[in-house]
């Protein structure tokens, strides 16, 4: 890897486009080397143990490596191999990469409104700079096309480097929106067979920490999982299938109040007579007298 930047001159036609292209570079910092490098441009040199803050956006990745990163929005945290930060205009921010490890970093510093329009919109967040994206090939290659175009800076480059600039910024979108979805549906999973496990076991006690441990997940996870799923608490979900259970029992009439307590591991008949009124207004026996035939 060759260590380069470039700060670009810009015109009102540029600025015109809707995204603009102010410099770019890549580094690579050595285990224990000092940071940032003394060669870099005045631009991006800055005190890590003070922070900075920058006048426009970056988009900021580090290839190989790991570091830490703290930000106005952001508490401090690792910054992982295959990790994009995006910075924000006027956030105070720092950065380093782990003084074991190094890193390999890659930037892009950009204006213009359409970049303004993703903010705005929720595609970015100050909340949420770091963005995983992995150490991934098609991202790699879009910051060596910027830089080699920039390399060659011929007419009319601007334009074109900020076009696969918009390329990189939806190319991490996509990435995080991929990654999202599929732990979407991993969860989804998880709180699904959850549910079958209620149902399959609606009539025993059921301790919903072995659940969990069941599942493989911790039962604060488990419990706030569920909750976002479905709407309510495990243990309310499971009363809720006792309830539905329970109205059926009664309205089939083949077994007494008291077998269906039982049944559904209520602790006593008059605990399962409480609930049942709770729930629908009516006492078990009021239940099924009502819908006796007249």
């Amino acid at each position: 890897m060759h260590n380069y930047h470039k700060y670009l001159a810009t015109s009102s036609d540029d600025e015109n486009w809707g995204l603009f292209v102010l410099y770019v570079g890549c580094n690579r910092i050595g285990i224990e080397e000092t940071y940032p490098s003394k060669n870099i441009p005045s631009h991006r040199y800055f005190d890590t143990t003070k922070g900075r803050k920058l006048a426009e956006y970056q988009v900021f990745y580090v290839a190989r490596g790991e570091g830490i990163f703290e930000s106005a929005n952001c508490r401090e945290q690792v910054v992982k191999e295959g990790s994009i930060i995006i910075l924000f205009p006027g956030e105070w921010h720092r950065f380093r990469p782990n003084p074991a490890t190094g890193w390999d970093e890659f930037w892009i510093g950009f204006k213009g409104d359409i970049m303004e329009n993703l903010v705005d919109k929720g595609f970015f967040s100050r909340q949420s700079p770091i963005l995983e994206v992995g150490v991934n090939e098609a991202i790699f290659h879009l910051y060596r096309e910027i830089i080699d175009r920039i390399r060659e800076e011929k007419s009319g480059y601007q334009p074109l480097v900020s076009g696969i600039l918009l390329h990189l910024l939806g190319q991490i979108h996509a990435i995080i929106k991929e990654k999202s979805s599929a732990q979407e549906n991993i969860n989804e999973a998880i709180i699904n067979k959850a549910r079958f496990i209620l149902r399959a076991n609606i009539d025993t006690h059921i301790d919903m920490e072995k659940v969990a441990e069941e599942l493989n997940v911790s039962y604060a996870w488990f419990r706030k999982a569920f909750k976002v799923y479905t709407g309510m608490a495990p243990n309310q979900y499971l009363l809720k299938l006792k309830l539905e259970k329970a109205k059926l029992l009664t309205a089939d009439g083949s077994k007494s109040i008291k077998e269906i307590a039982y049944s559904l591991n209520f602790e006593s008949v008059y605990y399962f007579s409480k609930f049942f009124k709770e729930k629908t207004g009516l006492s078990p026996e009021q239940y099924r007298k009502n819908l006796e035939p007249k």
